[in-house]
């Protein structure tokens, strides 16, 4: 098995030994302290990936088809969890402290953050105070502010510079912490952008854990509240890897699939034909009750799951 994909399945803390590596100077993924936004206009500024697009216009195309290019508003049903999250969750729960939208904290969106928006941790308790403000607009205002507050949400998203700078490094003592002035990818070289003159390799960004950061084990233990959403990595390691499987997520949500950026899952009819086989066998048949003959079908339903993980998951 390759190194990498050992690096990413096993904890491997032998490593480690006689290294002394510095953390940065702020609680940050980067290796540059960051200055924290206090508005949803500001985090949005912050991970502004439009001149990506501007060069990788065909990769931007599919992407924006993809519920990543709307990772907090989702279909609508990922914002209308969230705030009930909020309504039925923290407000309930006794020991949070929230009590209003004045109470909440940056802290307690992460258990829908760490996934939908990672970005959150580099704002101030007021983003995330505005973020549930613009739920209730969505969800309870009139036709035009509903439609203004969709408008705000869906920029806030999992785009480039947060697949290919932030979360790029996931094992950060042994590669280094993300610098803002390079992009990563799978080789290194020049890139032809002032503001990002490198681009960087990231061992993960091939592999199924690099995926696995947000579609993930099971609870994420690490928050004060844990929450048990995403389990496809969990899945995909100890049953399907587990049993000798190779393919990566990339392999299957990306290349084969001809999807590219445009990450589907069940919602695409290729994704469906790749992940589950389905055969209806069915025939009529007569039953006589008395002096009736009543037409009836026999049905006999196979469903086989070929993917690496469960299904449903969420």
């Amino acid at each position: 098995m390759r190194w990498r994909k050992l690096l990413g399945y096993v904890s491997v803390p032998a490593l480690l030994v006689g290294l002394t590596v510095a953390s940065p100077e702020a609680k940050t993924p980067y290796k540059e302290p960051l200055k924290k936004a206090k508005t949803v206009d500001e985090l949005v500024a912050m991970y502004d990936s439009s001149e990506c697009m501007s060069c990788h216009a065909d990769i931007a195309e599919q992407w924006s088809k993809s519920l990543h290019a709307r990772s907090i508003f989702g279909t609508g049903r990922t914002i209308a969890t969230i705030l009930t999250a909020y309504k039925v969750g923290l407000k309930n729960f006794p020991y949070a402290g929230v009590k209003d939208i004045k109470d909440i904290k940056v802290e307690h969106l992460m258990f829908c953050a760490k996934c939908h928006l990672p970005q959150l941790e580099e704002a101030e308790d007021s983003v995330a105070q505005e973020i549930i403000k613009l739920a209730m607009d969505y969800m309870e205002g009139d036709e035009k502010t509903s439609a203004k507050a969709q408008e705000k949400l869906e920029k806030l998203n999992i785009n480039c510079l947060i697949c290919h700078q932030r979360n790029a490094i996931i094992h950060k003592w042994v590669e280094g912490y993300p610098e803002r002035k390079a992009v990563y990818g799978s080789k290194s070289g020049d890139h032809p952008f002032e503001k990002m003159p490198k681009i960087k390799h990231s061992s993960a960004i091939k592999e199924s854990i690099f995926c696995g950061q947000c579609h993930g084990l099971g609870p994420n233990l690490e928050l004060d509240e844990p929450s048990q959403c995403a389990t496809l990595y969990g899945y995909y390691l100890w049953s399907y890897v587990a049993k000798g499987g190779m393919k990566t997520c990339q392999d299957c949500h990306m290349r084969e699939s001809g999807l590219g950026h445009n990450i589907q899952a069940y919602r695409d009819k290729k994704m469906q034909e790749m992940a589950v086989d389905f055969h209806v066998n069915a025939k009529p048949i007569y039953w006589r009750d008395g002096t009736v003959i009543k037409p009836l079908i026999y049905t006999i339903v196979e469903i086989r799951n070929k993917a690496g993980h469960a299904i449903p998951d969420g």
